[in-house]
């Protein structure tokens, strides 16, 4: 009989299983992981975003064939803001509403928009000393206010 006892070798282990590339399931795990938080991210960006491009819509759609009304709905506008952002400003009238918006803008009101803006509901239609270029800058105001706020 022949010695091939020599030409043996011993038992040997595998080599060590990497953990690169990772199996075709973490993958996927990581793809769901990276849509939801996506799509979380998106959903709270667009709810933030539109409802400051919904009170800019509702602001164009207000026009100046009538200067007090207009004034009127451009206030209800920015109060309907406030129930929502500042609960507490909400119930806020005359100079101290004037007063908040002011210190939540750049921008202050001027004295003839101010009172605009305050007196537009108790003024009759006949009576009024405003012009349509007070409701351009309460408009302007408003959009500023808007950005800035939302």
């Amino acid at each position: 009989m022949n010695d091939t006892l020599p030409e043996l070798r011993d038992i040997h282990l595998p080599e060590g299983v990497s953990a690169w590339p990772p199996a075709y399931g973490w993958w996927v795990l990581v793809a769901i992981v990276l849509s939801v938080l996506s799509a979380i991210w998106m959903f709270s960006y667009l709810r933030k975003k539109s409802k400051k491009l919904y009170a800019l819509h509702l602001l164009k759609g207000i026009y100046c064939n009538n200067t007090l009304d207009a004034a009127v709905q451009m206030s209800l506008i920015l109060r309907r803001i406030c129930v929502f952002k500042y609960p507490s400003a909400a119930i806020l009238f005359g100079q101290e509403w004037i007063e908040f918006l002011n210190s939540k803008s750049k921008n202050k009101l001027d004295k003839r928009t101010a009172e605009l803006l305050i007196n537009a509901p108790y003024i009759a239609e006949k009576d009024a000393p405003f012009s349509s270029a007070d409701v351009i800058r309460l408009r302007q105001f408003c959009q500023q206010w808007i950005g800035e706020n939302l």
